[in-house]
């Protein structure tokens, strides 16, 4: 399931961002490539240790704990800490897969393993601040072109095989990171949010439907087979 989700970060939220991100101390973004990543990426990170990442990360993550249909999609178990990176200068990243498993080395001094089901772009750059910059996705769902507002994410399975095409003007700043949900299957995920979106629709168009309270137990006995918590 590929999801766009709007308005993770309201404009000052971006504002504040971009603000700190565009006096960072910027490194070069293989220090979180795979073997095979690291031959077509060529793009700018900030380090995951840096004080500027880890402060809007947590602003990046208080904002998705808000987000009900980010939650809905994902069905997060574990998050990784959100990344900050910076594309310019005819800088791109060609086709690859993203690592299977990432260790969170900010859970103290043993790392904590996540499994990278779901992957996450939050834009923090305007579409018009840049030219290129692309990020296209290829999966089941055909190839996808996605090139977002700031402030608002695309979610899309983390076996998808992406590239980001190059800068040519300006800059594209994002946030990117990775999840692992209660549910390992992408079509397992795609048929509870279709589930949940149906019962709120219903909700709101008839919140005393009879079949309402039937529908969520249905989809509460479908997360409670398939969750891996």
């Amino acid at each position: 399931m590929l999801l766009q989700i709007p308005d993770i970060l309201t404009p000052k939220q971006v504002a504040l961002c971009r603000s700190k991100l565009d006096g960072a101390d910027w490194a070069d973004g293989r220090i979180t490539a795979g073997y095979q990543s690291a031959k077509t990426k060529d793009n700018l990170q900030l380090p995951e240790n840096s004080p500027v990442a880890r402060e809007l990360g947590a602003l990046v993550l208080d904002a998705l704990a808000k987000n009900s249909t980010f939650f809905s999609a994902a069905l997060p178990r574990r998050i990784y800490p959100p990344l900050f990176n910076c594309y310019r200068g005819g800088q791109s990243f060609g086709f690859h897969v993203d690592n299977a498993v990432r260790y969170d080395r900010s859970a103290g001094p043993r790392p904590e393993p996540v499994r990278t089901d779901v992957s996450a772009t939050l834009f923090l750059s305007a579409p018009d601040d840049y030219d290129g910059g692309e990020l296209i996705i290829e999966d089941t769902f055909g190839t996808q072109r996605v090139k977002l507002p700031a402030g608002h994410m695309v979610l899309y399975p983390g076996t998808s095989l992406h590239q980001v095409t190059p800068v040519t003007r300006g800059a594209r700043i994002a946030s990117f990171f990775w999840l692992q949900s209660m549910l390992r299957d992408d079509g397992q995920r795609r048929t509870m949010f279709d589930l949940d979106l149906s019962i709120r629709q219903l909700t709101q168009a008839t919140p005393d439907h009879p079949a309402l309270v039937r529908l969520t137990g249905v989809y509460h006995n479908l997360l409670r087979r398939w969750a891996d918590t």
